[in-house]
C-alpha cells in the first residue's frame, strides 16, 4: 500500500490534517474507530478562541505562557492563539455547531488560568461536537481513505527519512506496510501509562515510543497533567466546564480549601494548582471516599440540564442528582503536555515526519490550560496537512530499495513475536518462567502512580526507575496467545519506553513547575526555566 500523505491517528488533529491535503492521496490509519476512540470526541468543555473585542491575543499568550511555566515555545504560542479563531470558523464550514449568545454571537465561559472568558463551547460535549462536523467534511473527500483497528507499531526510517510505517491488523493479526512520501503522527498521548485516567484504551504513547526509537527528539516529556476532577476510582473526566459555570470545591468540613492555594482564582486556578490543592486535602485527612466534593447545586436546574447536560446524566447514572447533591471527584491522568519536538510547520528532525495534536510537544510547557487542547488540534493540524502535502508534492523515493528495508523489518518483529507465542512447540516456553502481558502492564499503571503522579520524589523515581527495568526483563519472557495479546505485548513496549523517559526526565528536573511537582525540590528555579529534550538515550537542557 502506498499514498502521498499517511496520517496516523484518528482523533482531532488527524481529521483537520486531512482536510488540509486532501487534494493528495490520503490514507488515515486508526487504532480504534476514526471519530471515536481518540481524545478528542471526549473532550468536553472547549475550545479557547480570542473572539471578543475587549480580549485580544496578548492576553491569551501571556495566559497560556504563565500556565506553562513559561517554557512553552513562544512561536508555537503565538501560532496557536493567532489562528484558534480562525479555525474556529472552519470547524462552523465543516458542520460543527457552538452554543450562540442570544445576539446570535458565539457563546464563552470561563475557564481555569485565563483572564477572559474566551472558551467556546457546545453545551459540555463539545469535543464531540467538533468531530461529528470534521467527520461528516471528511466523508466528502474522495482521496481521503480510512483504516481502522489497524495499529502502528514501527516507523520506517532509512538515512534520517521517513518512507511510511508498519502495521498490526488487530482483527487478523497482519502486519503491513503503508509507504508513503509524508507520515504525519497524530497519535495523541499516553494516559493509560495510569491506572486512573481520563484517556480511552488506545493511548498508551504508541507514538511518542515509536518516534522515540527513530532517532525523533521529544520535549518536556517530565509534564504529565493530572486534571483535577475525575469520577473517583474511574477517572472518567468530569469537565472543568463544571467550576467554569460555577462548581465549588469543598472538603469533609465543608470549607471551600481553594481560598487556601489560590484566594485569586479559586476553583478557576490551572489545572495544576487545583489538582496539587485536591491531593493535598486527600493526604491531610479532609478528603471524603477518596476524593473532595464539587457541588452546582446552588446553580438553576436549567443551566445543570443545559449547558452541563452530559455531567447530568453520568452522575444520574450512577444515582447523584447532581442538581440536589455534590459530586465527589479526584484528580486523573489527562493530558501529556511533552512530546514530539516540532518547528512551526510541524516538522521533526527526520524528513517526511510531522507531528500534531497530543503527541506533539511544546506548545503547552509545564502545564495546559484548559480549552487550548481543542484549538491545538485544529490550528496543528492544519500546519501538518499543509506541510505534509508540500513535502509530497516535492518529494519522490525509490520503492524497491525501501520495500527490501521494511521487509527485513517485518521479518525482525514477526520473529519476536514468534518467541513469545505460547505453545508447546515453541523450545522457548519449555524452561522460562513466563509472565501473564495484562499482569505486566498493570504493574507498570502501578509504579507510575505510585510514584510518578501528582507529587514526585528522588526516592520514589529512583524506585520506578529499578521496577521498570524489571519489567523490561520479564516482558522477554512473556507470553501471548492472539491477536489481542500481540497487540498487548507491542503496547507494553512503547509503554515501558515512554515510561522510563518520563522517570528520566522527572529526575533530571530538580525543581517543581507546573504539572511537575518535586517534594524535594519544592521551588520554581530561574535555573530550570527551559526544556528537557531527550533524544537517542541522550537527556540535554536547553535554556530558555
Amino acid at each position: 500500500m502506498i499514498t502521498d500523505v499517511l496520517i496516523i491517528g484518528g482523533g482531532g488533529a488527524a481529521a483537520r490534517c486531512a482536510i488540509e491535503c486532501s487534494n493528495k492521496n490520503v490514507i488515515i490509519a486508526v487504532k480504534g474507530l476514526f471519530g471515536k476512540s481518540g481524545c478528542t470526541v471526549m473532550a468536553e468543555g472547549g475550545y479557547n478562541a480570542v473572539l471578543n473585542p475587549e480580549d485580544d491575543f496578548k492576553k491569551h499568550f501571556e495566559d497560556t505562557m504563565k500556565g506553562g511555566g513559561y517554557i512553552n515555545n513562544p512561536k508555537l504560542v503565538e501560532i496557536l492563539i493567532k489562528n484558534a479563531p480562525k479555525e474556529l470558523k472552519n470547524l462552523e464550514k465543516f458542520g460543527s455547531i457552538f452554543d450562540r449568545n442570544d445576539d446570535g454571537t458565539i457563546a464563552q465561559r470561563p475557564f481555569g488560568g485565563q483572564s477572559f472568558n474566551r472558551t467556546c463551547y457546545s453545551g459540555d460535549r463539545t469535543g464531540h461536537e467538533l468531530m461529528a462536523g470534521l467527520m461528516e467534511y471528511i466523508n466528502k473527500l474522495e482521496k481521503v481513505k480510512i483504516l481502522e483497528d489497524t495499529m502502528a507499531i514501527k516507523l520506517i526510517v532509512k538515512d534520517n527519512r521517513c518512507y511510511g510505517a508498519l502495521f498490526l491488523n488487530m482483527i487478523t493479526g497482519d502486519i503491513f506496510p503503508i509507504y508513503a512520501k509524508s507520515t504525519v503522527l497524530a497519535t495523541g498521548g499516553a494516559g493509560q501509562l495510569y491506572p486512573i485516567t481520563s484517556n480511552p484504551i488506545q493511548k498508551v504513547g504508541d507514538g511518542f515510543a515509536m518516534a522515540y526509537n527513530e532517532g525523533v527528539e521529544l520535549i518536556d516529556m517530565e509534564m504529565v497533567q493530572f486534571h483535577p476532577t475525575g469520577m473517583v476510582g474511574t477517572g472518567v473526566l468530569v469537565t472543568e466546564a463544571v467550576r467554569g459555570e460555577g462548581g465549588i470545591l469543598y472538603n469533609k468540613n465543608k470549607e471551600r480549601f481553594m481560598v487556601n492555594y489560590d484566594k485569586d482564582r479559586m476553583e478557576l486556578s490551572t489545572r495544576d494548582v487545583v489538582a496539587k490543592a485536591i491531593y493535598n486535602e486527600i493526604q491531610e485527612g479532609r478528603g471524603v471516599n477518596g476524593g473532595v466534593y464539587l457541588d452546582v447545586s446552588h446553580l438553576d436546574d436549567e443551566i445543570i440540564e443545559e449547558r452541563l447536560e452530559t455531567m447530568f446524566r453520568q452522575f444520574m447514572d450512577i444515582g447523584v442528582d447532581i442538581r440536589r447533591e455534590p459530586m465527589i471527584i479526584a484528580p486523573t491522568a489527562h493530558h501529556s503536555m511533552g512530546g514530539v519536538r516540532i518547528n512551526e510547520r510541524c516538522e521533526t528532525n527526520i524528513k517526511g515526519l510531522f507531528a500534531c495534536g497530543e503527541v506533539a510537544g511544546g506548545i503547552h510547557g509545564a502545564n495546559r490550560l484548559g480549552g487550548n487542547a481543542l484549538a491545538d488540534t485544529q490550528v496543528f493540524g492544519a500546519i501538518a496537512g499543509r506541510s505534509a502535502e508540500e513535502f509530497a508534492e516535492a518529494s519522490e523515493f525509490n520503492l524497491k530499495d525501501i520495500k527490501e528495508y521494511a521487509d527485513k523489518l517485518i521479518m525482525d518483529i514477526k520473529g519476536d513475536l514468534a518467541n513469545k507465542v505460547d505453545n508447546e512447540n515453541n523450545e522457548n516456553n519449555k524452561h522460562n518462567t513466563k509472565y501473564n502481558i495484562f499482569e505486566l502492564i498493570n504493574s507498570l499503571k502501578g509504579i507510575m502512580w505510585d510514584y510518578v503522579s501528582i507529587v514526585r520524589n528522588e526516592e520514589g523515581l529512583k524506585k520506578a526507575l529499578l521496577e521498570i527495568n524489571d519489567l523490561k526483563n520479564k516482558i522477554e519472557d512473556v507470553k501471548i496467545n492472539g491477536v489481542i495479546e500481540i497487540q498487548k505485548y507491542l503496547e507494553l513496549k512503547n509503554m515501558i519506553t515512554v515510561a522510563e523517559i518520563i522517570v528520566k526526565c522527572a529526575l533530571e528536573r530538580k525543581e517543581s513547575r507546573g504539572a511537575h511537582y518535586r517534594s524535594d525540590y519544592p521551588e520554581t528555579k530561574d535555573e530550570w526555566k527551559g526544556n528537557l529534550v531527550v533524544c537517542k538515550g541522550n537527556i540535554k537542557f536547553v535554556k530558555l
